[in-house]
């Protein structure tokens, strides 16, 4: 097929706009010091209700949302649509830690979950721990956004057909968003949210209404899609999947949603958009009103129905399920408004792209450089540091789309949570209680990584016996059902650190000192100036 000229055209100049924009944004609130880290990575904790709902929105709701998970629609049915009740069961769940996270880090001027663990427990292993979970589990998320950036490319017809041609594109727009992360920080995507945003909302609302319209209605697609997906699929020899979950599959589809629900702000990106916010309120708004995207992601996942019964794919041997959703819009939509689409998915992947980059940086630079390489790390020394740092995570991020098999993006997600809710104890528990001992939350850290990874590695991708990491769910032992391996990964890590602290307690193990006092989990700004953290020497 030929390049769609007016598809492209309306994407580059939608491109070049948040381009401009990313870079323009470093002039935006600019700070007297703009070499901190406060600066840079946090934005200088100055974002309002409405910039904060903005860039966690963009920050949350990535490619993943636009590409991944409609995919898993299209390509199995009812289990794809987890990720609704992951996002209802999270804003409850959050509400009741994250204005408390908001409160301890401006009190103490924590800029990362690493620095929190390091104060509250009094170790830096505890911490390392943390960072290093953190920035390897933001790895495959960031790969992820990359690989929506690149199916749109490919529904376009841009670069070759293999090699470094079709490779090239998303390396030039690879580069610029580190180019204008590099100078920016959090500005550049915090401003970028609003267009990003914007363009997917409009796009939604034009979907749910206007293709079904082409396609004769709700009622014929979900007939087209019940029929095809209860065809065998010749990889499993079963039906390809299911408009209702099966019973069997319900533990599954129950622990997934938990699960990722329970990891959404261990994240670094996460828990960065929270500490950037003004004040303690301003979290609290966001939290009642974020649901919004929640509504928004429900209808989204329609797309995947309607990819099916409009024939995206079919017939197409080895079809890439990541073009469902971006061919969808090419095949129902005139050129100019498939433009736009693809320009929502692109914006889309490049907001929080560029936000774990500079969150995966702000671990490695305060929590890693600062902490065991230079503590005399001045605060310019450590925002060049950061800005390097968010370089070499994009590269990273690129080694994970290489090498890891695509033809279920989502599982790069799904990969990511299993690793980063292994720090779920230490952070969410060191909010409400001191009690659990440092070593044994550090024992169950490594037993929940080692068990999840190990896990996680010997799962085949469907029709690739030999591949790895290829899934994310398998049998609970003693359950004897499958379920989601992050939550059996945690229970193991809850269990040792819960039989480790009792047992380091009986014998008097030294704690470490917690350097955080109850007042500083409800402070607000009006009751506490932002200072560094003061790192103290301690035992590990």
């Amino acid at each position: 097929m030929k390049t769609d000229w007016v598809a492209l055209t309306v994407f580059l100049f939608f491109f070049a706009l948040v381009t401009a924009i990313g870079f323009v944004a470093a002039r935006w609130r600019r700070a007297e010091n703009a070499h901190h880290l406060d600066e840079w990575g946090l934005g200088g904790r100055s974002f309002g209700t409405v910039v904060s709902w903005f860039l966690l929105g963009g920050d949350l709701y990535t490619a993943y949302t636009f590409i991944a998970v409609p995919a898993l629609v299209y390509a199995v049915g009812a289990a794809g649509f987890w990720a609704v009740p992951y996002t209802i069961i999270a804003w409850p769940l959050v509400f009741l830690f994250l204005p408390r996270l908001w409160s301890v880090a401006r009190s103490k001027g924590y800029v990362t979950l690493a620095d929190f663990a390091r104060g509250r427990y009094g170790s830096k292993s505890v911490a390392l721990a943390v960072a290093v979970t953190g920035i390897v589990a933001t790895m495959p998320y960031i790969a992820l956004q990359l690989v929506g950036i690149q199916a749109v490319l490919t529904t376009m017809h841009i670069g070759g057909s293999s090699g470094l041609g079709k490779d090239l594109p998303l390396l030039i727009a690879f580069a610029v968003l580190a180019a204008y992360t590099y100078s920016s920080g959090l500005r550049a995507p915090a401003l970028i949210a609003f267009v990003k945003d914007t363009l997917i909302y409009i796009v939604i609302i034009v979907a749910i209404i206007y293709i079904p319209i082409r396609l004769g209605g709700y009622g014929h697609i979900f007939h087209d899609a019940a029929t095809a997906l209860a065809k065998t699929s010749p990889a499993t020899g079963k039906p390809r999947g299911t408009m209702v979950s099966a019973p069997q599959a319900q533990v599954a589809y129950a622990t997934l949603a938990l699960g990722s629900a329970m990891a959404l702000f261990m994240y670094p990106h996460s828990a960065t958009g929270v500490m950037a916010a003004k004040d303690r309120l301003t979290v609290r708004r966001n939290l009642a009103i974020m649901p919004a995207y929640s509504l928004m992601l429900g209808l989204l996942l329609m797309l995947g129905f309607m990819a099916i019964s409009a024939g995206v794919g079919k017939g197409v041997t080895g079809f890439d399920k990541n073009l469902a959703i971006p061919q969808l819009f090419q095949q129902m939509f005139p050129s100019w408004f498939a433009g736009v689409a693809f320009a929502a998915i692109g914006i889309g992947a490049l907001v929080p792209a560029a936000i774990m980059s500079i969150a995966a940086a702000n671990l490695f630079t305060r929590n890693i450089y600062k902490e065991f390489f230079k503590p005399d790390a001045t605060a310019a020394q450590e925002t060049k540091v950061a800005k390097l740092v968010s370089l070499v995570v994009k590269v990273g991020a690129l080694g994970f789309v290489l090498g890891i098999d695509q033809s279920f993006s989502v599982n790069l997600q799904l990969l990511g949570g299993i690793w980063i809710l292994q720090t779920f104890p230490a952070i969410v528990g060191g909010l409400f209680t001191r009690w659990f001992h440092r070593w044994g939350l550090l024992a169950g850290w490594a037993a929940g990584m080692a068990y999840g990874t190990y896990e996680t590695y010997g799962l085949a991708a469907a029709g690739k016996p030999h591949s790895h990491f290829g899934d994310s769910k398998a049998n609970i032992p003693w359950i004897n059902h499958i379920g989601y391996i992050g939550i059996t990964a945690l229970a193991l890590n809850v269990a040792v650190a819960v039989v480790l602290t009792l047992a380091l307690r009986a014998i008097k193990s030294p704690e470490g000192t917690d350097e955080t006092v109850p007042a500083d989990y409800t402070a607000d700004v009006d009751q506490t100036e932002h200072t560094p953290p003061v790192i103290a020497p301690v035992t590990t």
